[in-house]
């Protein structure tokens, strides 16, 4: 997995100041998307062990509310296998952060009827996952009123809950 930035001390992408990391490779291609450059999977650096600790010392002050994940596609399957260990790694160390993840699929169609279904990666992903923002960027959809969203479509997704419920639970 490559990834394209990670951006220390965000404040747009969660509540809070956050760790947000930009991972390559997207297949939905939607357009308008903010960070078309992202859709390469070959785009960016490696993501090692050593960027896992790089993030990991950014979520250590108590200033930090938690880390994000946007892309690209997180989502995207190369991207989940090179994801779980930052995630396994922030939870274990940080239980009390919260973690917020971005992407273009839908979280009950999509991710939880089809990917879940394939690939046991993605059910352990999302045990880790606090608040999903789902849904493609849909530019007759944008609107700069929404709070931590592109395009009205869009849903911002308490996941715990949802699983636990069988359905989502939204956030606002």
């Amino acid at each position: 997995m490559n990834y394209a930035e990670i951006k220390y001390c965000d404040i747009a992408n969660g509540p809070g100041v956050r760790t947000s990391l930009f991972v390559s490779g997207c297949t939905h291609h939607c357009p308008g998307c903010f960070n078309e450059i992202a859709w390469d999977f070959e785009y960016g650096k490696p993501f090692t062990q050593e960027t896992i600790d790089a993030i990991l010392a950014s979520l250590e002050p108590g200033y930090i509310a938690g880390l994000t994940l946007l892309g690209g596609e997180p989502f995207e399957y190369a991207n989940q296998q090179g994801l779980l260990p930052l995630l396994q790694q922030t939870k274990s160390r940080f239980p009390q952060k919260n973690i917020w993840c971005f992407t273009g699929y839908l979280f009950d169609k999509d991710i939880c009827e089809q990917m879940c279904e394939k690939w046991d990666v993605t059910r352990e992903m999302l045990s880790y996952i606090d608040v999903l923002v789902d849904g493609k960027f849909m530019q007759e959809l944008k609107s700069l009123n929404l709070k931590f969203k592109g395009s009205s479509n869009q849903r911002t997704i308490l996941v715990q809950e949802s699983l636990a419920k069988g359905s989502p639970v939204l956030l606002f």
